[in-house]
C-alpha cells in the first residue's frame, strides 16, 4: 500500500501584502491592517466578512489595485488579529474609529467597500458624521441587512443574532473562548475543512472555494485571526442581532451593491429591499452566484470606485 505521507497535500500560498500594522486610536486602542496596491493612490478603505480578517482580500482585487492605483488598506474588526477586542454598542461606532484611521492615511477622501458582514460597517461610515462627508462611494458584496428596528429586513441565518442577541451579550467572551477551542485544533487541517465545507455549499460558493487562490487566501487569513481568538465573530453577531445605530436613509454617498440571485444567507430579496431605501444606490445582480461569489468581484469594485475618487 503506498505511503500517503510520501505525497502530501500542497496547501494553495498566496503572497503577502506590501504592508501591515496597526493604527493607534486616540483612547490606545488598536487597529490592524493590511495594505495592498499604491502606497501613494487614493484611499480605499476595504472591510472583511463574517469571520475574516486583514489579509481577506482577494489577488484579482490586490492586481486590480495595483493596476489602478488605489491604495487599498484592509482593516481588521476588534477582536481580529491584530486589532484589540472592543464591545461595540452599536456598528455606528465604528466609523468613528475609521476616522482616525482616515487621518492616519491623510485621505481627506476616500472610498469604502464591505464585504457580506463588512457591508454594515462600509454603509456606516457613509452614515455617521463626521466621516460621512469624506467618503465618496460605497461598495456593499452579499452585504448583511438590518435585523432591528425601522429597516429590519433580515430573516434566517442572520435574523439569529436579534433572536439571540442578549445571550450574545451577556456571553460574548466565553462564546468567543468556545470558538476558540474548536477552531484552532482545525487549522492544521484548514485545507481539508475548506474542501469538506465546499461540499455542502451552493454551487457558486463552491467554484469560489476550488479556486486555489482564494483558499490560499482563505487559510492565510484564518491563521492571522486566530491570534484575536476569534471575538471577533461573536461580536459581528452581536452588533447584527442589534440597531445599527444609524438608517439607511442616512447613507450620503452612492452605493453600487453585488448580490448572487442564489445567495443563501442573505436572499436577493433583502438586498433588493435594502438598496431600495439608500438615497442613492444601484443593485448589480450576480446570475448563478451564491454568497462567496463577491469576492470574485473584487477588481470590478475597485474599478466603481476609482471612478469617484
Amino acid at each position: 500500500m503506498a505511503n500517503p505521507m510520501r505525497h502530501p497535500i500542497r496547501v494553495p500560498r498566496t503572497e503577502k501584502p506590501r504592508a501591515e500594522g496597526r493604527f493607534y486610536l486616540p483612547s490606545g486602542r488598536r487597529l490592524g491592517f493590511a495594505e495592498f496596491g499604491d502606497p501613494a493612490g487614493d484611499a480605499v478603505l476595504w472591510f472583511h466578512g463574517t469571520p475574516g480578517g486583514r489579509r481577506q482580500f482577494p489577488l484579482c482585487g490586490r492586481r486590480a489595485a495595483e493596476k489602478l492605483g488605489l491604495r487599498v488598506v484592509v482593516v481588521g474588526r476588534p477582536g481580529s488579529g491584530l486589532s484589540d477586542p472592543h464591545p461595540y454598542t452599536s456598528i455606528a461606532d465604528w466609523a468613528h474609529d475609521v476616522s482616525h484611521v482616515a487621518d492616519a492615511l491623510g485621505a481627506e477622501e476616500l472610498a469604502v467597500a464591505g464585504l457580506s458582514g463588512g457591508g454594515p460597517y462600509a454603509l456606516a461610515c457613509a452614515a455617521v458624521p463626521p466621516l460621512k462627508t469624506r467618503v465618496k462611494a460605497v461598495a456593499v458584496l452579499g452585504g448583511v441587512v438590518p435585523s432591528v428596528g425601522p429597516d429590519a429586513l433580515a430573516t434566517g441565518a442572520v435574523d439569529l443574532a436579534r433572536r439571540f442577541a442578549p445571550l450574545l451579550h451577556m456571553l460574548r467572551q466565553p462564546l468567543a473562548q468556545s470558538a476558540n477551542l474548536v477552531i484552532m485544533p482545525l487549522i492544521p487541517l484548514a485545507h481539508f475543512a475548506c474542501r469538506a465545507y465546499a461540499g455542502v455549499v451552493p454551487e457558486g460558493d463552491r467554484r469560489v472555494l476550488h479556486d486555489p487562490e482564494m483558499e490560499g487566501m482563505f487559510i492565510d487569513d484564518l491563521v492571522l485571526v486566530a491570534k484575536g481568538r476569534f471575538q471577533a465573530i461573536v461580536d459581528d453577531a452581536r452588533l447584527f442581532g442589534r440597531d445599527w445605530g444609524f438608517r439607511l436613509a442616512d447613507v450620503s454617498a452612492p452605493v453600487r451593491w453585488w448580490h448572487g440571485d442564489a445567495d443563501n444567507i442573505v436572499p436577493l430579496a433583502e438586498a433588493q429591499a435594502a438598496v431600495d431605501r439608500l438615497p442613492s444606490a444601484e443593485l448589480v445582480l450576480r446570475h448563478a452566484e451564491s454568497h462567496l461569489g463577491g469576492f470574485a468581484t473584487a477588481d470590478e469594485v475597485l474599478t466603481y470606485l476609482r471612478a469617484h475618487l
